[in-house]
């Protein structure tokens, strides 16, 4: 809880500074980044988490002097909704004449992709994991693998624990249903199958009759996709319903709120690989650093919204060196001509979709922190 206290006063205080007296000038001689993140509400905690792994980054950009004009970060709350996603995107785009921006959450991205298309500026995902998110848009990249590669990552882990029928709790979006649709395609590949699928609203927090539900239905495992406050009482409302079976879900569950509950002991999900001890440069500087501010290790997102911004960098210095245009084509081109890129947690590729290629491991929760398992 201390940590998470230390990021959400850090956010805070950068978002009132960047805001005094409204909506600052366009920053002449500045390249804006914007960030279109939850910043209040249930899911403000990863828009703390999101920004801090920015900010870091931009730090080091900073240190390096490597630019030839500073980087300013401008915030936009996305609410965690496609209202506010589109609402955000567009004040970034003609307001703040962001040419780059991070986003996160699936239904936000789905929003924002085309008035970023439209106003030619890059858009980064680090959050939202929706596979339908591959490909939204020539300017839209994803720096996260995404939940179809989660989930086939869990499959072969699932068939060594023989779980036959599994209980699926999905939240009613883009990224819910789409997991439903992978479950139905992938859970006969291991000969499993779906015991019951129930669907939650966003902002639903009591789970007790479809705990009862999953009784009724003789799942042996059961697997959530939510995020937010949210995954943290449907874990503790099943356990409280005597609900003991195998608990599993995906990377959302990297959360201080879910790693510190006490139900969420065992809990199964998929991550990124994440290698703190790794010795590249990238990736020392930016646990040593990380440790030294927050005296804890950083967390995937954490590592997803550093390499967001830290690839501007790289990117930006590529083309300032060929004395080319600094804008969303010229950023995309580039990212596409040299495709590998160093980064925290080692080297990034990216394909034709502008996807990034990492390695997915399935952990287990375990005193709040985590082991690897598969």
């Amino acid at each position: 809880m201390i940590q998470r206290r230390t990021l959400l006063a850090a956010s805070a205080a950068f978002v009132a500074a960047e805001t005094t007296f409204g909506r600052p000038a366009r920053a002449e001689g500045s390249y804006i980044i914007g960030t279109l993140f939850p910043m209040a509400g249930p899911n403000a905690e990863y828009g703390t988490i999101f920004t801090a792994g920015a900010q870091m980054a931009l730090t080091h950009i900073a240190e390096d002097k490597t630019l030839g004009k500073p980087v300013e970060l401008r915030a936009e709350d996305s609410q965690s909704t496609p209202q506010g996603g589109a609402t955000g995107m567009t004040k970034l785009a003609n307001v703040d004449h962001a040419i780059y921006t991070l986003v996160g959450f699936t239904g936000v991205s789905k929003a924002a992709a085309p008035i970023g298309q439209r106003n030619k500026v890059v858009m980064v995902n680090g959050g939202g994991v929706g596979p339908d998110l591959s490909g939204l848009a020539p300017l839209f990249w994803n720096v996260i693998p995404l939940i179809d590669k989660e989930i086939a990552a869990l499959l072969p882990w699932m068939k060594g624990q023989s779980f036959k029928r599994v209980a699926l709790v999905y939240v009613d979006d883009p990224l819910g249903n789409a997991v439903l649709k992978q479950m139905n395609t992938v859970l006969p590949t291991i000969g499993a199958t779906l015991a019951g699928s129930y669907s939650i609203a966003p902002t639903a927090q009591q789970f007790g009759p479809i705990a009862a539900k999953i009784r009724d239905a003789n799942a042996d495992v059961i697997y959530f996709a939510s995020y937010g406050a949210q995954q943290s009482q449907i874990i503790k409302q099943l356990r409280d319903n005597g609900l003991s079976q195998q608990m599993m879900t995906y990377s959302a569950a990297t959360i201080p709120s879910v790693r510190g509950l006490a139900e969420a002991e065992g809990l199964v999900f998929t991550a990124q690989v994440s290698d703190w001890s790794a010795s590249d440069p990238v990736t020392a500087r930016f646990v040593k650093d990380w440790r030294a501010k927050y005296n804890g290790d950083p967390s995937t997102y954490h590592q997803n919204y550093y390499n967001a911004v830290w690839l501007f960098g790289l990117l930006v210095q590529s083309l300032e060196k060929a004395g080319k245009p600094v804008d969303g084509e010229a950023l995309r081109a580039e990212l596409l001509r040299v495709r590998k890129f160093p980064l925290a947690g080692g080297d990034g590729s990216f394909d034709d979709n502008c996807d990034i290629s990492f390695p997915i491991q399935v952990n287990r929760m375990k005193g709040g922190s985590f082991e690897k398992i598969g």
